[in-house]
């Protein structure tokens, strides 16, 4: 399943979306959990930490620094 996490930086993205980040986010809590689906019971912890891991990525790939790449 984490096969399927793209790289989202430069040089291998150019334009990573809000949508591209979530998927990545969402890939890796269902790897970790366990569950392609939560249960209602754990949709909120489910949710939450896909929302937490997606914010985290993209400040992440924000604060990103790719030595050798020239500027736009």
């Amino acid at each position: 399943m984490c096969r399927s996490i793209k790289t989202l930086r430069p040089p291998f993205t150019e334009d990573v979306t809000d949508t591209d980040v979530r998927a990545a986010a969402l890939q890796y809590v269902r790897k970790i959990s366990g569950f392609r689906a939560p249960a209602a019971h754990n949709a909120e912890a489910f949710d939450r930490a896909v929302e937490e891991i997606a914010q985290s990525t993209a400040a992440l790939l924000e604060s990103l620094e790719v030595r050798g790449r020239r500027a736009s």
